[in-house]
């Protein structure tokens, strides 16, 4: 059997916070070792999701992407959320995003959000704006030196159609203005997985956009057996309504 669900960006980020929380490596981790949550709007979710209440999720926020002239005023946090980090699953205050990784071993999870997907080849990109490298620049060394595992939560709305190298190449060029580009590897949790862990059915990107609040918005061709067909539409039927991110 198949089906066609719409997700609207507030809506694919919600979902993909759920799918993460299931994540083997991220529950396993979650029992036995450490977990750390980068700032994001997307992470933002995965914080509400991981500690099973909800934020004031512009606290939880690092770069915005946002319109050249709002329509509206925008509600942000005038307060910073600490970041998040997990050692059994119990929140440990005194580490942070960047500190935590000295004391993670391998196996442990770092999720951090992306800008771009190339979902084909499974990598995602990271828009730079510090000459220092940012968040992802400061850890990925020793991610990859420690065998720290990488979860990479973003929404098939961040499809881009140039090879990710190519992207950081020219964003890298001596003389342009704007952020660079990171290319990063790990594990690609898009509404795909997330349906795939949650429900077990597979899905398929089949259009993209829309108008009145679906701008940005991802229609899915689902495709399972009826009890996961019915098992996914309840799940999505808790999530349809998701308040914009800053609502």
């Amino acid at each position: 059997m198949q089906k066609t669900f719409v997700l609207t960006v507030s809506e694919s980020k919600r979902l993909i916070a759920k799918g993460l929380a299931k994540w083997p490596s991220v529950r396993r981790a979650l029992e036995e070792g450490m977990v750390v949550v980068a700032t994001g709007t997307t992470n933002s979710y995965v914080v509400e999701e991981l500690l099973g209440r909800r934020i004031d999720r512009t606290s939880y926020r690092s770069g915005l992407t946002l319109p050249k002239r709002p329509t509206k005023e925008l509600r942000m946090s005038s307060e910073i959320m600490p970041d998040l980090v997990l050692r059994a699953g119990r929140p440990v205050e005194d580490l942070d995003r960047f500190t935590a990784v000295d004391e993670m071993k391998a196996g442990d999870v770092y999720i951090k959000g992306a800008n771009a997907l190339d979902y084909r080849r499974k990598l995602a990109g990271v828009l730079i704006g510090l000459d220092t490298g940012g968040t992802i620049g400061t850890v990925l060394g020793k991610l990859v030196g420690k065998r720290i595992e990488l979860v990479v939560p973003v929404g098939l709305e961040k499809l881009v159609y140039e090879d990710i190298y190519e992207i950081s190449r020219r964003l890298g060029e001596p003389g342009t203005d704007g952020p660079r580009m990171m290319p990063v590897w790990g594990t690609i949790i898009t509404e795909i997985e997330a349906l795939k862990v949650l429900t077990g059915v597979e899905a398929l990107l089949v259009s993209s956009g829309g108008v009145c609040g679906a701008e940005g918005s991802v229609r899915l061709l689902v495709r399972g057996e009826k009890e996961q067909l019915e098992a996914t539409e309840r799940l999505l039927d808790e999530i349809w309504g998701e308040p914009p991110w800053a609502a």
